[in-house]
């Protein structure tokens, strides 16, 4: 071979060689991302961690909070408010009623004719409410209000006429922060959920609305003020007189429950003749030093609205999981480049990744995971990533919703143990507890439901979770209000008076 040739080859080995140490290096560095990756992923796993002894500490510190918070105001992170709900339905209720449900930016008119449990007749219309509405002023709100209201109320048909000499009556559920001072009254707290209407605050919402009724020519009575998961609770008790409590898994997320009027420290009226009142928890406040905090959880709690405040919230319910998740898959763009050399823009944005499309992703059950892929794609402007990086997704949106639902058991084991119900006792082994849940975390994110009861039958054990069933109530609030106007219905109040 001649000395060009020689040459010739010995740059060709060299030049084989230099590219085989650059794939190397390019395998090596990618595996370091990887393996980077994966570790920020377990760390986060472990932290998350919900082991029965740490939901039991939890279940505990809940109970011990509801002690505190029913002793006195402001004695607990829990307002244990007092909802002057001492009369619930029976399911022998009858009439026409109407409820209103304000709860965001639309709001539901409801015309609800009863005739025992199983005769009862709905009708019901939605109602977007004016952006500019939400931050003007009380009068024009509650106005515009009324005048739906009245809308809806003359399109009643011929069977769904209030005998002669009634008065028409209204179950005003209003979701909000309020502080009541009868079942039907209560002064507003503050907004929340995009109003501002500076005038409203410290105002009676039913005298406002009374008012405004009033204005529109509309004859109507507000009989019951309440709480969406009061009136949840309402709506699952007409149906099942086991029902005990109310949770909401929404957006956000509360409790209710039926405790006895005497176990009320703060209670400052007379003992309502049932014995029972309804407290709503506002257990979304809820906060131990038992709870799997993660750096993601306080830095999401430091960048809100709120910080400080609904701790348990924001690890549970369906406004935060997808955020969450969205911020461990950043930590590991930032640090890993998971998604390659540059952070996608689009996931640095707050809550972009909603807990709808989380639990897409996590129900994905395609061979090659379409469903995580068409996903990241389509919110994150995220493409080609490999099937590898796929399970590791749908591994994150598992830890999340796990822990979530995992916790929320623990706070309704809180709750009985509160009112005793935790454990069978001796001549009580039928003893029902029904739970009412509402809201569209718990209905439609199906693992999500699923981890929540098999982690209450670990929790209660074989026997005593045999006797604790946790129900869907669908439509609670809307339903609830206007039961609660019958079950306090002037009406009914001068018939067991006579």
């Amino acid at each position: 071979m001649g000395k060009v040739a020689v040459a010739a080859a010995v740059v060709c080995v060299a030049a084989v060689s230099a590219a085989a140490v650059v794939v190397v290096r390019h395998r090596m560095r990618n595996s370091g991302k990887w393996t980077k990756a994966l570790d920020i992923l377990k760390e986060f796993d472990d932290k998350c961690q919900t082991p029965i002894s740490k939901l039991r500490q939890v279940a505990d510190a809940m109970t011990v909070e509801m002690h505190a918070g029913l002793a006195s105001d402001g004695g607990s992170k829990l307002k244990m408010l007092i909802s002057y709900v001492d009369n619930l339905p029976t399911g022998d209720e009858t009439g026409i009623f109407y409820a209103l449900d304000l709860g965001g930016t639309n709001f539901r008119v409801l015309r609800v004719k009863l005739g025992g449990v199983e005769n009862v007749k709905k009708e019901f219309q939605e109602v977007s409410i004016p952006p500019n509405l939400m931050i003007g002023n009380c009068e024009d709100l509650f106005d515009f209000i009324a005048g739906e209201l009245a809308k809806f109320v003359a399109t009643e048909g011929e069977d769904m006429q209030i005998p002669a000499g009634t008065q028409r009556e209204l179950g005003f559920t209003f979701s909000f922060p309020v502080k009541q001072s009868s079942i039907a009254g209560g002064t507003l707290v503050r907004w929340t959920k995009g109003f501002n209407i500076e005038d409203a605050v410290g105002q009676d919402v039913v005298e406002e609305l009374t008012k405004a009724m009033e204005r529109v020519g509309l004859d109507m009575r507000v009989s019951a003020l309440v709480n969406d998961t009061v009136g949840t609770l309402a709506g699952g008790r007409y149906s099942d007189p086991d029902v005990i409590a109310a949770v909401i898994l929404g957006t956000g997320t509360n409790a209710a429950y039926v405790e006895r009027a005497n176990a009320i420290p703060k209670w400052q009226g007379l003992l309502p003749k049932s014995g029972e009142m309804v407290i709503n928890m506002e257990w979304g406040n809820f906060r131990s030093s038992h709870l799997p905090l993660t750096e993601y959880d306080e830095s999401l709690d430091n960048d809100s609205l709120n910080p400080g405040e609904q701790i348990y919230e924001k690890m549970i319910s369906g406004m935060y999981l997808g955020e969450i998740v969205r911020r461990v898959l950043l930590k590991m763009a930032v640090e890993a480049e998971f998604f390659g050399d540059t952070v996608p823009s689009k996931l640095e944005k707050p809550f972009i990744l909603r807990t709808p499309d989380m639990s897409a992703m996590h129900h994905d059950s395609t061979p090659d995971l379409k469903v995580v892929a068409t996903k990241l794609k389509d919110i994150l402007e995220i493409s080609n990533t490999s099937l590898k990086m796929r399970k590791v997704i749908v591994e994150l949106c598992e830890i999340v919703a796990t822990r979530g639902a995992r916790l929320s058991a623990a706070g309704i084991l809180g709750i009985l143990k509160k009112t005793g119900r935790d454990t069978i006792k001796e001549g009580e082994e039928n003893q029902k507890s029904v739970i009412a849940m509402d809201g569209g975390l718990f209905e439609h994110y199906t693992k999500f439901r699923n981890s929540m009861q098999n982690t209450m039958d670990e929790l209660l054990g074989e026997e005593a979770s045999k006797n604790v069933i946790i129900k869907l109530s669908n439509d609670g609030s809307g339903l609830g209000a206007a039961l609660l106007a019958a079950s306090h219905s002037q009406y009914r109040e001068y018939i067991e008076s006579t």
